[in-house]
């Protein structure tokens, strides 16, 4: 049945549900302060990767926590206080970095994502897009033979769920990638993966997909949220812009949900922002890269973008706004000249997204408890471009009251929002 439903935020994932919905029928309006893609979706790697089902709490993560905590490396920094008032995500994420959770994690991300990919491929294509896609897969690179054995367990997992991987000698990584340095004497080419060259852009052209086919598309701060009757009919504040009404609400403000939530309806989530900047490069005289890479010793990934070389930091697990810290940008932009002949910075300022990231590093995607006709879809820590048109196929179904097309279960947001 056919209702008004207003989608707020228009991230990869608010894009999609926008789309999905729109196709299933519903009269939609899509809200976001910025306009579609300009946040978290602008900024990151641009890789659509099966391998994005290994979450950051794993069990390897316990060899590496003495190291990491040491607070000085690229991959991951932290801000002590900010642990400290928040000690039960810390230690929600830590209990689920075991094997029993960790399994049930990598599955219900792994249906996500292999729901997304052939829903991105139709959309490229309708919207005009399919050059920006690259099919060669991603590398992870290694500076060691060692580091490529303790990379065993991530392998065994991506065999278990059938990711398409080929491990490479020196040799067979400077066929694949000639202008890299001979620093890594092994590497794991993620073959089944494929990436694009502008991430925002392809978020802003599924949006003009979206308005295309009669959608309304609003830019306005969402200051507030309410129900206005019996009804179920909810309200939200748009500022200048006026109030929206509409019979359904799908919230997908990304990192901003928790505050929201809090802020308009007084419900809690646990949350944490997995921050992470990236800057844009040109190289050095004919070097070119063909693909994405992640060297994994050197905490970054440097994707060959619209824009030029992007290189994209690790994790910053700090507050929402806390001011930008430049230090893991600069020790990634020291590893990446290692490794390639770097040119000169692009930008005058680094760009810095946030990553909303919940205990089990899954999403929030379903029902909100004790709100009729209020929709979830946030979380989705630092995959939400691999996974945001599977969310929107799976709560599509789940607010048309019909089978899912993966299993519900794992993404219920009773899991975690009170």
């Amino acid at each position: 049945m056919s209702s008004t439903v207003a989608v707020l935020g228009a991230g990869m994932v608010g894009v999609s549900c926008a789309l999905e919905l729109q196709r299933r029928g519903h009269q939609v309006t899509l809200v976001d302060r910025l306009g579609p893609g300009r946040e978290t979706s602008y900024g990151n790697a641009g890789v659509l990767a099966r391998s994005s089902l290994i979450p950051f709490n794993n069990p390897g993560l316990w060899a590496s926590l003495p190291t990491l905590l040491k607070n000085r490396t690229a991959q991951f920094r932290y801000n002590p206080a900010f642990l400290a008032r928040h000690p039960g995500w810390g230690l929600g994420f830590l209990a689920r970095a075991r094997q029993a959770p960790f399994q049930q994690t990598a599955a219900a991300l792994d249906a996500l994502i292999r729901l997304s990919q052939p829903a991105h491929r139709q959309w490229l294509a309708e919207a005009g897009q399919s050059h920006r896609l690259r099919d060669n897969g991603w590398i992870f690179l290694y500076r060691s033979q060692a580091a490529f054995d303790a990379g065993q367990f991530g392998r065994d997992t991506l065999a278990q769920f059938g990711v398409q991987t080929e491990p490479l000698d020196a040799g067979a990584l400077h066929a694949l990638e000639p202008h890299l340095r001979p620093l890594f004497p092994r590497a794991l080419w993620v073959r089944d993966a494929a990436s694009v060259d502008s991430p925002g852009a392809v978020t802003e052209s599924y949006a003009r997909l979206f308005s295309a086919r009669g959608g309304r598309l609003l830019q306005a701060p969402v200051q507030g949220l309410a129900r206005t009757g019996p009804d179920g009919a909810w309200q939200v504040d748009l500022g200048e812009a006026g109030p929206l009404a509409a019979q359904r609400v799908v919230l997908a403000l990304g990192p901003w949900s928790k505050g929201f939530l809090q802020q308009h309806l007084g419900l809690s989530v646990p949350m944490a922002f997995e921050r992470g900047y990236h800057m844009h490069y040109a190289a050095e005289g004919q070097a070119t890269l063909s693909r994405p890479v992640y060297d994994s010793a050197g905490g970054y990934v440097l994707s060959p973008m619209a824009q030029g070389l992007r290189l994209s930091t690790g994790v910053e697990l700090t507050d929402l706004d806390a001011p930008p810290k430049l230090t893991q940008l600069d020790l990634a932009e020291t590893a990446a000249r290692q490794a390639f002949a770097l040119a000169q910075r692009l930008e005058a300022q680094p760009w810095l997204g946030r990553r909303p990231t919940l205990p089990d590093s899954r999403p929030a995607i379903g029902a909100a408890p004790g709100q009729p006709g209020l929709w979830l879809a946030f979380g989705h820590q630092h995959i939400g471009f691999s996974t945001g048109p599977g969310t929107a196929l799976l709560l599509g179904a789940l607010m048309d009251g019909e089978a899912p097309p993966v299993p519900a279960a794992p993404f219920r947001p009773e899991r975690f929002v009170r």
